[in-house]
């Protein structure tokens, strides 16, 4: 039997494992840290958004970066110290402005035919991940935002989205918890939102079934092609330790399909391919709602707020997702209390909840130029990649996962 090697077990590593383990294969998955999930795909917004589908590539952007750079606590924080990688992605990143209205709805495409197969894959296996299928609300709070958005909208629209503007008073109806003041809005009922770290969770557990194993604690170092397949050299990672299970030195595979998050950069050189992924740094407070008015008073509806780049969701009757900011400062994992007071202040401003109990995090997206995955067959035979989502790898993963195991398929049938 074919035997596919998975690199990364985050959601679109799980979700790429699964793919394969049901078309036949078996699959053998790769991860440095020793449960799924432990990355980008911990905490993140949580929203499953075909309506944030609206690629970066645009001029206001970098006027907005070059603005923000003194304002510690703004949404885009660039950090304007010298780096190759950093100022060649942002040189590409404004090489696709072009490309903004065709890689939108692309984009638009993508993230519908994944959220319907994100919801078929829940049914199937019997997920639980605090899904709520409520839409996602985008509110604005002045004319000048609201009628740039409209036209946005009229674009994502175009792409096969259903989103319709709503007033004020329809606002207060969709989600009677907003206490702020707001000019008007945009709702989208088909969207949705999850715990992505429950749902990779008992989505990896599921592929189990599938002829799905998992090497926890492993870090690639290199690879070797041959006629026939590819020896992956592995050494024990920082967490591993189990002396035993260190003995695994090399791993054979007929395919190899990377899905290694902001860790595809450096995967792609040793396969002889580019993947100009990125780290771009977003943050995530998770407010425990330990008290029956926070309960209460928080929203169950996902919003979006757009002048502070901020997501919410709602997971579960206890906890409250509160989501933003973008930060390009390299492979840096710290979490700034300069960047995280924002969004407690924010969800203050909006709730009339309490935000006592509070849990930051941040991560890394992986984010490519252009904006969009890398789905696609490398330069060398045996090689694949399902990587660079971004800020919408919970939001595209089923439909890239699908879409890389074909490919897997045509050239290696089972």
């Amino acid at each position: 039997m074919c035997h596919i090697v998975v690199i990364g077990a985050g959601i679109t590593g799980v979700t790429t494992a699964y793919e394969l383990g049901l078309l036949g294969y078996r699959v053998t998955v790769v991860d440095k840290h020793l449960y799924p999930a432990m990355e980008t795909s911990f905490a993140n917004g949580g929203q499953l958004s075909a309506c944030n589908a609206e690629v970066w590539n645009q001029k206001a952007t970098v006027l907005k970066g070059i603005k923000w750079m003194s304002q510690k606590s703004a949404p885009l924080l660039l950090n304007p110290s010298f780096n190759i990688h950093k100022y060649s992605w942002l040189f590409e990143f404004m090489g696709h402005i072009k490309n903004y209205r065709e890689n939108t709805h692309e984009t638009v495409k993508l993230a519908l035919m994944a959220r319907q197969r994100l919801f078929e894959i829940a049914e199937n296996e019997q997920l639980q991940f605090d899904l709520e299928k409520r839409g996602i609300l985008h509110f604005f709070h002045n004319q000048h935002d609201y009628d740039v958005a409209t036209q946005v909208n009229t674009m994502l629209c175009e792409g096969g989205l259903e989103r319709h503007p709503v007033s004020l008073s329809e606002i207060r109806q969709i989600e009677p918890s907003l206490t702020g003041e707001y000019y008007g809005g945009f709702y989208c009922p088909g969207d949705a939102t999850g715990d992505i770290h429950k749902f990779t969770t008992q989505l990896a557990k599921a592929t189990e079934r599938y002829d799905v194993n998992y090497l926890w604690g492993f870090e690639v170092t290199d690879f070797e092609h041959h006629t026939d397949g590819v020896n992956i050299h592995l050494k024990p990672s920082t967490e591993n330790m189990d002396i035993l299970r260190s003995e695994i030195d090399v791993l054979k595979a007929d395919a190899v399909v990377v899905c290694g998050g902001v860790g595809s950069y450096e995967l792609a050189n040793k396969l002889g391919d580019r993947v100009n992924v990125y780290p771009v740094k977003g943050y995530s407070i998770t407010i425990n709602l330990n008290d029956e008015q926070s309960q209460t008073n928080a929203p169950w509806v996902s919003l979006l707020d757009e002048s502070a780049k901020i997501v919410t969701s709602r997971l579960g009757i206890d906890r409250l997702r509160v989501a933003g900011t973008a930060e390009f400062n390299g492979y840096n994992r710290d979490i700034r209390a300069d960047r995280i007071q924002p969004l407690i202040d924010w969800s203050n401003r909006n709730f009339n909840l309490s935000t006592e109990h509070v849990v930051p995090w941040a991560g890394l997206r992986p984010m490519m130029p252009n904006m969009m995955p890398v789905v696609d067959a490398g330069k060398r035979n045996h090689i694949f990649y399902n990587t660079g989502h971004g800020h919408l790898g919970w939001t595209l993963s089923a439909a890239t996962a699908a879409i890389i195991s074909q490919k897997v398929l045509a050239s290696h049938p089972i």
